[in-house]
Parts: C-alpha cells; sequence; structure tokens
C-alpha cells in the first residue's frame, strides 16, 4: 500500500523529525512510512490523518487504486 505521507509532510512544512515527535514514533518510523517500507498501525495511521486533518483514503493509496 503506497502512502502520500512525504506529500502532506511539505504542504505542511513539517520535517521528518517534528512529525515523529508529535506522533510519538522515530524519525526512522517516518522515514520507512515514506519510502513505503513499513505500513504504519491503525493507530498510527489514524493520528497521522487527524493531525493533517484529511481522510485515510486520502493517506493511504491501496495497490487496486494505483492498477
Amino acid at each position: 500500500m503506497k502512502n502520500r505521507l512525504k506529500e502532506f509532510r511539505a504542504i505542511n512544512d513539517i520535517t521528518q523529525e517534528k512529525l515523529a515527535k508529535k506522533l510519538g514514533v522515530s524519525r526512522q518510523t517516518i522515514l520507512a512510512i515514506e519510502k513505503n517500507k513499513y505500513d504504519p498501525s491503525l493507530k498510527l495511521a489514524i493520528k497521522i490523518t487527524k493531525l493533517f486533518d484529511i481522510s485515510v483514503e486520502e493517506l493511504f493509496i491501496s495497490d487496486e487504486e494505483q492498477n
């Protein structure tokens, strides 16, 4: 599953480090999510969407939607 985390970080002018601190995770976790090497837990995904005031569907792109 792909995501648009990097895009939303850029729109909101927030660094990986600042986002990680707000979410209570490491910067490496944010990097791994952005590179699609790690799918966040539902709890973390919801925290991200609330922080950016977006829906889960806006943040994540399913494999079916890509094809």
